[in-house]
């Protein structure tokens, strides 16, 4: 092939001979993505090495701190131009000179597979590998799954792409995915020393795609190709792309590599074209646009380093773990003695649980856990740069918290409540500094729950906005902006699909229906479920504190409220929705809990009905969907995409649907519209569209439009 132009590459792939070495380097700031330049530049250099009498090996290596860390993102979505990675991959493996890839940093994706194409690989000690494709819907389209399992065997070529994790120099060493670990820091340098060494020695060429697995391990190879398949209803529930990796890898078995790489290729286009790629990709892109908001715009962060937490009960402790892990120190403080230290046991409980689980060794726990420091006096809290009140869900006892924090804390420091519900307005005028006033709402257990709610009161400064946003970063969070009403986003939005579970409930369906069809619609749990998980005396408290306000014309169904009078609150008591014989967590069905169901039917003059699963899922996604969009409509949500970060990341949205505006408009939302009207003919008072999905489908638009407008 010749070489392609040399103008749109010059900047990105350059090229030098060192001595019989030719040396490629992908500079391609900030992480060398296999853009296209990138990939007509690799092509070019690669030709031009093979037409060089002087050269006797290659090395090609990436500039800056990465080797390649995948795709262009901004080629997303758009037709494909040449040369395809494959076409790339295959040239580099049909060099005949030795090619050597010298990584540090990470390669990802298309980056690991340029790295398979390679003869022989060398790894500095920071580089990491994955082939993370399968997050995005896909699996690897380059040769990937035919080559991987080729140097690594393949139960470690499927561990890699089915998890999508990344793994390190030392682990792909020891995998045989690397030849070679050299310590230091200078890939440059040890690439060259390795290439000159394998040119000296009159190291052949070693193309990947010759390799063959061993008869003797064709039967171990088998059955990690069996227990993969075995694994998808569990493991890869609901997902396209997991299958057609493992029939890919398949074809190591069964087919030469060329006819494995073109069923890798046919997989990968039909992978392409789900709905789950797309919304695995719309899932990408909003989570790096939830943290565009316009504070953070406007404004810097304030300094943070010293983190105080107010309450020691499980939410604290799991706040004071994230925390912890991130490496800021926390004084927890506590109204006394026996509670502080209650409190330091949670916290170290999760810790022990992690050496335990060798997930951490013993050392490492002591470190963090010095970090942690208690008192009962609030002024230990002075040098604090910020404090999250974590402590019982009442206004009063929140307000009498904040008022110690004003008193000690200093000029500057952000004061954080982690309330679930409560108005963040409210409490920020309680204070003499509302302006510091900011909502967290972490979700429990906080330490594991990846999303954090910022919620952002009228009087809150800009730095502070953004200084919730540099915390959720450090902590490793995926952080939505949220408005102040009851519940925020995402506990507004559950509070009405669950009522329409429980209308459910009231008309003829069984606990036990619903939640096998939102699993089945690709949720970890069902409604019941997380109820029981939570403690039902959580919903019962926060029903009762609504009671005064709540709406007269809205259906009361009070199945909930007769098993927490029996004190049936869930896995805590051992009885709740389901029955948990002997401390167990997997629930059984309850025939007392049909009988009572039966009983307040009776009692309202209900008589039941049947519901089919897909009669379940219409009516729970569209009680979600139509108050998603009254929260985008009241300004709650900055955007539809900032709603679907939230369900996905809170609440166990499956993401291989992009969370339920973009699930919405993949429906249409002509036909959500019509479920809800159809609906509202039952029960008018519950079933109001929302102005917004009305707007949107009388102007023939979608909620992505309004994720294109409404960017931070």
């Amino acid at each position: 092939m010749a070489p392609h132009p040399a103008h749109p590459t010059q900047d990105v792939v350059t090229s030098r001979r060192e001595g019989s070495v030719f040396v490629i380097t992908i500079d391609h700031p900030p992480v060398n993505a296999l853009g296209v330049a990138v990939r007509q530049g690799l092509m070019a250099a690669i030709e031009a090495a093979e037409q060089d009498p002087e050269v006797q090996a290659v090395l090609v290596l990436g500039a800056g701190r990465h080797f390649i860390a995948g795709a262009d993102i901004r080629e997303f979505g758009k037709p494909p131009q040449p040369p395809l990675l494959t076409d790339v991959c295959n040239r580099i493996e049909a060099c005949t000179k030795p090619v050597v890839a010298a990584v540090q940093g990470s390669a990802l994706g298309g980056g690991l597979e340029v790295v398979l194409a390679a003869h022989y690989r060398l790894a500095l000690p920071g580089a990491k590998f994955a082939l993370p494709e399968v997050t995005l819907g896909l699996l690897p389209g380059a040769g990937g799954t035919q080559r991987a399992p080729r140097l690594m065997g393949v139960e470690a070529a499927l561990n890699l792409m089915l998890d999508g994790k990344p793994i390190g120099a030392r682990q792909a060493q020891a995998l045989g995915l690397v030849d070679r670990w050299v310590d230091g820091t200078d890939s440059v340098q040890a690439g060259l020393a390795y290439a000159r060494e394998l040119a000296a020695s009159g190291a052949p060429v070693r193309p990947t795609r010759d390799l063959r697995i061993a008869v003797a391990d064709m039967p171990a190879a088998s059955q990690a190709l069996d227990a993969a398949r075995a694994s998808l209803n569990k493991k890869y529930r609901g997902l396209f792309s997991p299958a057609r990796i493992i029939d890919a890898v398949q074809a190591v078995l069964d087919r030469p590599f060329d006819e494995g790489l073109r069923l890798e290729r046919d997989h990968f286009r039909q992978c392409l074209d789900t709905p789950q790629r797309q919304a695995l990709i719309h899932t990408f892109f909003a989570e790096r646009e939830a943290a565009k908001v316009p504070e953070a715009g406007r404004a810097q962060p304030r300094p943070l380093d010293r983190v105080g937490i107010v309450g020691g009960g499980t939410m604290g402790a799991g706040i004071a773990v994230a925390m912890l892990d991130a490496g800021l120190p926390v004084t927890m403080i506590e109204r006394d003695e026996p509670s502080l230290e209650r409190g330091r046991a949670n916290v170290a409980k999760v810790y022990d649980s992690l050496v335990q689980r060798g997930r951490l060794d013993a050392a490492e726990r002591d470190r963090r856990l010095g970090m942690w420091s208690g008192a009962t006096d609030y002024q230990a809290l002075a040098d604090a740069d910020l404090v999250v009140e974590a402590v019982f869900e009442d206004m009063a006892v929140k307000s009498a918290v904040f008022a110690e924090l004003d008193r000690a804390c200093k000029p500057g420091a952000v004061l954080a409540s982690n309330t679930s519900y409560l108005d963040i307005d409210q409490l920020a005028k309680t204070v003499s500094r509302p302006q510091d006033v900011i909502g967290l709402h972490f979700f429990s257990p906080a330490n594991i729950m990846k999303l954090l709610e910022i919620v952002v009161p009228d009087q809150v400064a800009d730095d502070v906005v953004a200084t919730g946003f540099a915390l959720a970063r450090r902590l490793k969070k995926v952080a939505v902006r949220a408005g102040v009403c009851d519940g925020f986003i995402g506990n507004r939005i559950l509070a009405v699909y669950r009522l329409a579970a429980d209308y459910m409930l009231a008309d003829g369906a069984s606990p036990y229906q619903i939640d096998q069809a939102v699993r089945g619609f690709g949720f970890p749990m069902g409604p019941f479920q997380v109820a029981d998980l939570a403690g039902g005396d959580i919903g019962w408290a926060a029903r009762k504190r609504r009671a005064p306000t709540r709406d007269p014309n809205l259906r009361y169904v009070p199945i909930a409220d007769r098993l927490c009078e029996r004190g049936w609150f869930g896995q805590k008591t051992g009885r709740g929705w389901y029955l948990y014989p002997e401390g167990g967590r997997a629930g059984q069905e309850d025939p007392e809990v049909l009988a009572i169901m039966d009983e307040e039917r009776r009692k309202a003059g209900v008589a039941p009905r049947a519901f089919t699963q897909e009669d379940i899922m219409r009516r729970y996604m569209a009680a979600m969907i139509n108050e998603a969009a009254n929260v985008v409509h009241q300004g709650i949500a900055l955007r539809p995409l900032d709603v679907d970060v939230a369900m996905l990341y809170g609440f166990g949205f499956p993401r291989y649907r992009g969370g339920p505006l973009h699930y919405a408009d993949h429906v249409g939302l002509d036909v959500v519209l019509a479920d809800i009207r159809a609906f509202a003919a039952e029960d008018p008072h519950f079933w109001k569209p929302s102005p917004l999905l009305v707007e949107l489908v009388e102007q023939g638009r979608h909620f992505n439009d309004l994720n294109q407008s409404k960017q931070g």
